[in-house]
This record gives C-alpha cells, structure tokens and sequence, in this order.
C-alpha cells in the first residue's frame, strides 16, 4: 500500500504541530505514513528548502504531501503555502475565529508552548526529571519523601517511561518500584513502600502483551516465558487487592494515557 507523505513543520520545536498532527491522523488508521518533521523552520531560507522538500515529494511520488504548519511569520507561512501540498496552517484555522470571539488580536508569537516563558514552572519540571532518575527501579527510597506518585508493578509495565513523561509534561514527582519475586512470595507491601501507602499507584498488563515485551529484551529466557509472565500479573493484582491498592491495566494505553489517567484519578487536571 502506498505511504502519504506528512510533513510537520514549524518555527520551534515542532512538539506540539507533531502532536495535533497525529492525533488527527489516528481516525485515518488503514492508512500508510511516512512522517517528516521541520522543527526550526525562521528563516526565508528555510522555508525555501522545506518548500523544496515537499515539492521533491510530490514530484517522486504523484501523491500530494499533506504538511502541518504552526509557522507564525506570515511570510514564511505563504512560502509554505504555495507548496504542491495539502498545507493545513493551524495558526489560520484557530486564531482568526479566537481572535473575532475575544475582540483581541493574537500575539503570533513563536514557541509559546514549549518554551521557558514561565521559569519557575521549568525549574520544577527538570527537578521532577532529576528525582525521576535518581528514583528509577527502587533507587533511592530513603527519598521517597519527596515523592507524589510512586509506580508499582513487574517488570516492564510502562513504570519508567510514565515517570518521566509525569516529570517532563507536569512537573510531577514520580518514583517507581519493581515487585520483585520476594515480594509477591510474602504477599505484602515491601517495607520500604509501608510509610508511603498513600503514593502508591500499581500497573498491571495482560501475561501475553508482557511476554512480547519481555521476549524484545530477553529472547526465550524464564523471563520471558508466559509462565513467568502469568504467575507474576496474578500474583501482583492479587497483592493490590490485598493491600488495597489501586492500578490500572496499561495493555492498550501509551505513556500519555496512562499519566492522563492516573493525574484524574488523583485529582491532579488542575495541577
């Protein structure tokens, strides 16, 4: 099947045009993509070579390029443009209708969302980054203390990769735990979770799903065999009831929809 071409260009980092870009693109899902990204794109002679790009594309391909601008500079926005594209510019389709329902004209300015526009916010997301790392896979504890969330689960449930997206995105102080085999032997919180039962937030994920993971790790090891796997997802939930912890089963969630999810079970949407 053949892939379209989709180009996500701007004037910064390009995060957030990425973002939109593939959400929409989600409801097209038996379609075939191929991605581009132009962060950085400010200056005429950028836009000039981006115009190129997409042109090359088109040329190669017969086949449209679709291109996702948030460029600002008007200037360099009708470069894009007159590109052999489907341009959907995202600063035309929602500021003009925001700017007549405000009566206020829109600043046009660059960078606005990932920016360090709001130094203290900043600070404390990279110092939420720091005690993530410093707090990975049980390391650490004794500073649990400074902790909101803290991760439980086996093995390759998601509990890293979602305590640094909580850091980076919301500035949240996330620390995780592996359960070890010792601790599903005892069926009881480890001893160095007991003073913090209240941060506890398990994770759980189908024995299939987390045999495929484990096997992309470690090939046809104990490990990995579904086995292991199931005894040890039967054994943690059956831990969280116990202890009366709540968890989620992440099998059909990404990192974003975990950490969305377990911020409004903790009251945290207004953070």
């Amino acid at each position: 099947m053949e892939k379209y071409t989709v180009f996500f260009i701007s004037d910064h980092t390009a995060i957030t045009v990425e973002t939109l870009g593939y959400s929409i693109l989600t409801q097209f899902s038996r379609l075939n993509f191929e991605f581009h990204a132009i962060p950085f794109m400010n200056s005429p002679e950028k836009a000039k070579t981006a115009q190129s790009s997409i042109n090359d594309c088109f040329e190669n391909k017969g086949i449209r390029p679709v291109v996702f601008s948030s460029v600002t500079n008007e200037d360099l926005r009708n470069v894009i443009k007159q590109s052999n594209a489907v341009v959907l510019d995202l600063f035309e389709m929602f500021l003009p209708p925001l700017e007549d329902a405000f009566d206020h004209s829109s600043i046009h300015a660059s960078g606005k969302s990932h920016g360090m526009t709001d130094s203290v916010k900043y600070d404390s997301r990279i110092e939420a980054l720091n005690f993530a790392l410093s707090s990975d896979d049980g390391l650490n504890f004794k500073d649990y203390t400074r902790a909101d969330l803290i991760l439980v689960g086996v093995s390759r449930t998601g509990k890293t990769p979602t305590c640094l997206y909580l850091a980076l995105q919301f500035g949240i102080f996330a620390a995780n735990y592996p359960v070890t085999d010792g601790d599903l032997e005892t069926f009881q919180i480890p001893n160095a979770l007991q003073p913090y039962r209240d941060k506890i937030h398990g994770l759980t994920i189908d024995p299939r799903q987390l045999q495929r993971i484990r096997q992309e790790r470690r090939p046809d090891s104990v490990y990995a065999s579904l086995q292991q796997c199931q005894k040890e997802v039967g054994s943690v939930e059956e831990l969280f009831r116990q202890e009366r912890i709540p968890f989620m089963d992440v099998t059909n969630f990404s990192v974003e929809e975990i950490s969305t999810t377990i911020i409004y079970e903790k009251g945290w949407a207004r953070r």
